[in-house]
């Protein structure tokens, strides 16, 4: 979902009282906030999923590189800040529960950016380990 560093005014205060950008309804403090800010960790494989996606959507590249497994996390990270992404649709789940180990979740993320519109469908999979839940990988999916 695009590589970068965090954008100038990256998640701040004025994005906790609107809608979380995971598309989940409930509120950014309420969602994806808490994740980003580390008071918490996901409790499933959607969960970070979602948060990730939403670290994208705020410039939060701190939050995608911790959460990022070391084996194959990235030593830098370059957000597109004049990418915006949108809408999340999660389209399917294996594993990635509480009691698991590891997961999958296949996903649409939706963007604007000046080449105009676009998006990306990935298999992603993800492990729960000492650290809680980080992404491995994905695979890019076609319709």
């Amino acid at each position: 979902m695009g590589d970068g560093g965090p954008r100038p005014g990256g998640h701040t205060g004025a994005v906790t009282e609107t809608r979380c950008p995971c598309t989940s309804g409930l509120t950014y403090d309420e969602c994806c906030g808490p994740l980003h800010r580390q008071d918490r960790t996901a409790g499933t494989a959607e969960q970070l999923m979602r948060s990730r996606f939403s670290a994208f959507a705020v410039g939060d590249a701190a939050h995608l590189l911790r959460t990022w497994h070391a084996s194959t996390r990235p030593a830098v990270l370059d957000l597109e800040p004049d990418v915006r992404w949108y809408r999340l649709d999660v389209l399917a789940t294996s594993g990635g529960g509480v009691f698991d180990t590891d997961g999958t979740v296949e996903f649409e993320a939706f963007h604007r950016g000046p080449a105009g519109r676009g998006s990306m469908r990935e298999l992603s999979r993800f492990a729960r380990g000492p650290e809680g839940w980080q992404y491995l990988d994905g695979d890019a999916r076609q319709d």
